[in-house]
Order: C-alpha cells, then sequence, then structure tokens
C-alpha cells in the first residue's frame, strides 16, 4: 500500500498543521500539487476534515520533522503489515452504476464475437456473473430481444490493452490445442495494434459488384470442344432480308 488512507483528508491535516511544501504533501498523498495548493486556498475539498496520519498510525512525527527542515525529503509511509496485499483484490471487476445497464450489450459483444473466450475471462473482462454470461450465450435472458452487441472499449467497460491481452491469450490456448482456425477467427484473434499494422485487403468497387467472372478477351463458350459448341450467330443475320432485286423485275413485266 503507497498511499495514505483518505488521502484528500490526509493532506487537508498536513496543510493546516503543518509547514510541508505543496510538492511533498502532494507526493505523499498522490494528489497534483496544483490541488494541495487548491486545499490550502480553500477552493478544494471544502468542508473535509483533517484526517491525522500520525494518530492514525500512518505517518511518523519524526518524518514530518524531516520534511518541515528539508524541502527535498520525501515522507514515507509507516509500514502496515495488515496492509500487504491489500491493492490485490480478487472478484468482478466493479463497474458504474450508469454503466451497468450496458453491461448485458458488451456481454452479446463478446460472445458474438470472441466466442473462444471462456465464462471466467468475460466475467474479468467486464465484471459480470457467469450465469449472466451462460443466459446470453443460450439466449434466456430476460432482455436477449432488445440487447444489441457493443464493443465494451467503446462502453468504457475495459480498455483495449486488457481486450487484446485477453484475446491473445485465446489465441495461445487455440494454438497449443491444436485447433484449425478459420480465416475468419484467425482476424479475430489479432490484437488492435496488428490489424491496423496489416495491409487493407483489395476490395471490389460497388459498381461492378457481381461482374467478378466477366472478361472481355477470350470465347465466352468456355473451353467447349470445338466439335460442340454453337455456332457464333452474327446480329446482322437476324436482320438478314431477301433482297429486292426480285421484286423489281415482277414489276417490270407486268403490263
Amino acid at each position: 500500500m503507497n498511499k495514505p488512507l483518505m488521502a484528500k483528508a490526509t493532506a487537508v491535516w498536513l496543510v493546516d498543521n503543518t509547514t510541508i511544501s505543496f510538492k511533498q504533501i502532494a507526493d505523499f498523498c498522490g494528489l497534483h500539487e496544483l490541488e494541495v495548493q487548491g486545499i490550502a486556498d480553500g477552493d478544494v475539498a471544502a468542508g473535509v476534515k483533517g484526517f491525522d496520519p500520525v494518530a492514525n498510525n500512518q505517518l511518523d512525527q519524526v518524518e514530518i520533522d524531516r520534511a518541515e527542515q528539508n524541502p527535498q525529503h520525501k515522507l514515507k509511509l509507516k509500514f502496515n503489515a495488515a496492509a500487504v496485499g491489500e491493492e490485490k483484490r480478487r472478484g468482478p471487476r466493479y463497474t458504474p452504476l450508469s454503466k451497468r445497464q450496458d453491461r448485458p450489450n458488451s456481454i452479446l459483444w463478446l460472445v458474438k464475437f470472441h466466442p473462444e473466450l471462456s465464462d471466467g475471462q468475460i466475467s474479468k473482462l467486464v465484471g459480470t456473473t457467469k450465469p449472466t454470461i451462460q443466459s446470453i450465450r443460450e439466449r434466456t435472458h430476460w432482455n436477449i430481444q432488445n440487447m444489441q452487441p457493443i464493443d465494451p472499449v467503446a462502453l468504457g467497460l475495459c480498455k483495449q490493452s486488457e481486450l487484446d491481452a485477453v484475446v491473445q491469450k485465446a489465441a495461445a490456448k487455440k494454438a497449443a490445442d491444436g485447433e484449425v482456425m478459420s480465416d475468419d477467427e484467425r482476424r479475430k484473434l489479432v490484437s488492435t495494434e496488428q490489424s491496423l499494422a496489416a495491409d487493407p485487403e483489395p476490395r471490389i468497387p460497388t459498381a461492378i459488384s457481381g461482374l467478378e467472372t466477366f472478361t472481355l478477351s477470350g470465347d465466352p463458350r468456355g473451353e467447349e470442344e470445338e466439335e460442340d459448341r454453337d455456332p457464333i450467330v452474327d446480329a446482322d443475320s437476324f436482320f438478314n432480308l431477301p433482297s429486292g432485286d426480285d421484286e423489281d423485275d415482277e414489276d417490270d413485266k407486268q403490263p
């Protein structure tokens, strides 16, 4: 545990009761120097009661005396054996109340576009429970008809680096198991950095979509045998009318 409990209240107490510089207080409490200056001016943490770090066994008075005498001295947090490993909390990720309603949509996106992810990986990624993930996989969720798949990174439920790390881990597991992946699955297992660095795939213009097999050269009848081929009919042959010389002769013979 590198920072004191109730850091802002501790900064209020140090500002009011010591002559330590703003930078020293900011470094000790994990705040910005301007924020500590705002506390001294009364613009920040108005109404916050100071929290005595000495009385609460977080800081020694000797450290305060040294810091007051030497502006370059950095305050050291008093060692507390009970706080060891406190920053490594286990359990689902905390999701703010304003984003919890979007969490099922992010789960649906992960299930749809990354089916290789396990329920445990999705649970840690967006902070949900395995029964919820299972109900969305089986489409038995009570609101499944109104749900839309939305990228959890776009919703702010996780970072892109975290999603890439989980996807890469799933890709390594698939490779270790010897499973054959399709091209579509292989593209899904590529991280964002790799996909952006890859060359773009050539695309056919929409104006000629559907004419991929059209050719301007060669015989359009294919590679059939010459004997089986039908003769190519000229368009002029459809309008090859008999010549008018015979009609003129008949008109001349009439009296």
